[in-house]
């Protein structure tokens, strides 16, 4: 009957880790968005020093 308890602890763990995982996921989507744009304003902006390389 002990046996029971690991196994749902285990499972907790798991969810949580998987949660973690897809968190992580859209960070990095996020932070790919951000230097699309980025990159995009630096070269929208080519022709005049951008500020934030001043």
């Amino acid at each position: 009957m002990h046996s029971d308890h690991p196994e749902v602890h285990h499972h907790k763990n798991r969810h949580i880790a998987e949660r973690f995982e897809n968190l992580i996921g859209a960070l990095m989507v996020v932070a790919i968005v951000l230097l699309a744009i980025g990159m995009a304003y630096g070269i929208m902006t080519a022709d005049s020093t951008p500020s934030w390389m001043r």
